[in-house]
Formats: C-alpha cells, sequence, structure tokens
C-alpha cells in the first residue's frame, strides 16, 4: 500500500528520524505539520528513542506555507493554522525531554526556518541557503521577528527579515543561526553522529538537564510568539497582503496600494 503521509517517521539506534515529504518542496500544509507533531510526540514517548533527528526526503528542506493556507482566507482559517504551526510545535520542542538536531542540505525559507530554529542543533550542508521571503509577497515574518532578534541580535536580524534577500550557509553560521556547516550531501550523516552521541548520555540526566535549558532560555516566548500570530493574522487580511500572494502566484510585478 502506497504511504501518503508527509513525513516519514523511523527508529534506529535509539534515534528517531523524521523526513519531511511533501513533494517537491516540502511546502507546510495543516496535513504536513499535523503529522509533523505527531512524529515529535512518537518519538517524545517512546522510552527507547533517546535523540531526534529531522530532515528532508526531497531537495529542499522546506520553502515556507503553502500560500493556499492564507490566499483569499478568512484571519480565522489563518490563525487556526498559526497555532499549530506556532504554539504546539514550541510547545511540543520545549517538552521534548530528549534532544532535537535538523540536518538541512538544500533550501530552507520562512516557515521552514521555524521549523528547523525549533531543534536544539541545526546542521547544514555548506550549499544550504537560508531566507524570509515573506515581506516580498506582502506578509510579515512575524515569528521571526521573536526568534531571530535572540539568536543574532537587532542588527544581524533586521536585513534578514525586511529586505527578503536569501543567504548562504557560511552567512547564517556567521550570524549564530548554524550549529555547524558540514560539506554538501553530508548534514543528515553528521546530525546521526551528533545524535548517536547523545543518545549514550544518561536519558533521566538528558531529560532533567534539557527541561532546565528550555526554561533558562524561554524568557516569556509564549507570550511573544501569540502577539506574533496575531500580527501575522492580520496582516494577512490586508489587500496589500492578498496582492502580493496572487502577484507571486501570477508571476507578475505586486500594485500595492498601501491597504
Amino acid at each position: 500500500m502506497m504511504n501518503t503521509s508527509p513525513v516519514r517517521y523511523s527508529v534506529s539506534n535509539r534515534i528517531a528520524e523524521i523526513m519531511l515529504d511533501r513533494a517537491p518542496v516540502n511546502a507546510l500544509n495543516m496535513p504536513l505539520i499535523d503529522a509533523l507533531l505527531a512524529a515529535l510526540a512518537k518519538a517524545r514517548d517512546d522510552e527507547t528513542v533517546r535523540a531526534v533527528v529531522i530532515g528532508s526526503a526531497h531537495r529542499v528542506f522546506c520553502a515556507g506555507l503553502d500560500l493556499d493556507i492564507i490566499r483569499g482566507k478568512p484571519a480565522i482559517e489563518t490563525r487556526r493554522f498559526l497555532e499549530r504551526l506556532y504554539f504546539a510545535l514550541n510547545d511540543t520542542q520545549y517538552r521534548m525531554g530528549k534532544p532535537t538536531i535538523a540536518a538541512i542540505d538544500g533550501a530552507v525559507r520562512a516557515g521552514g526556518m521555524t521549523i528547523a530554529i525549533s531543534c536544539d542543533m541545526t546542521i547544514a550542508g555548506d550549499a544550504s541557503t537560508f531566507g524570509y521571503p515573506e515581506i516580498d509577497v506582502g506578509l510579515i515574518p512575524a515569528i521571526h521577528f521573536v526568534q531571530l532578534p535572540r539568536l543574532v541580535g537587532k542588527h544581524q536580524a533586521f536585513g534578514p527579515l525586511f529586505l527578503g534577500e536569501p543567504f548562504d550557509a557560511a552567512t547564517a553560521y556567521r550570524m549564530g543561526l548554524l550549529s555547524e556547516v558540514v560539506p554538501k550531501g553530508t548534514a543528515l550523516d553528521r546530525a546521526r553522529e551528533i545524535a548517536r552521541q547523545l543518545a549514550a548520555k544518561s536519558p533521566i540526566v538528558m531529560k532533567i538537564g534539557r527541561d532546565a535549558f528550555m526554561r533558562a532560555i524561554d524568557a516569556d516566548f509564549r507570550r511573544s510568539v501569540e502577539n506574533a500570530a496575531e500580527s501575522f493574522a492580520l496582516v494577512a487580511t490586508t489587500e496589500d497582503c492578498q496582492e502580493g500572494l496572487n502577484a507571486f502566484v501570477e508571476k507578475r510585478a505586486p500594485n500595492y496600494k498601501g491597504r
């Protein structure tokens, strides 16, 4: 029987692997987010799992949101998706009790950055590219207004968020977004190697230590994320946002009107 799940889940040697599998670019929709959250919860609740690796079954790690989620949709529907991507993903990662590692070889954009940054470590191939292109389709990368300045500082964060230009792995590492940069095609192998090292530690010590680490870095993150979701949903209902989304789909320049 053909597997139609947008996520592949497997466990080997105490390591759970979660591979995003929505061809061709793992565009985020509700089924993909729900499948990712379910896989993370399964790994969390499996006492034999000591570490988790998140990767991609395709050349692109994740290209961001499927625009059909917000194009022509009411704010309440957009908010429902954001509650899964922003709140549920953050809460699940916060309560994992075991380390998670993102393995990236390819492009990561927008919501894909949310998934990658939610992990404890991020390993990227040197040909990978990153970016926050939301501004160019009339959106704002709202959650990254919370995440990115905390990771890299105000002045490093503003340009990527408001210019929308992609940047390479060397730049991402210099900014502090990545744990390691490895040769192209080896990120998954390196993530597995790190996962094996982490899996060899005491699981109870790892859980207590990681829980303490998450509390130390939280800094009222949840409230800030809720504000970000409200801002994103508000922008998504504006005429300029819908014009930007339509222009992107129709491959033309947007005609913004400022409302």
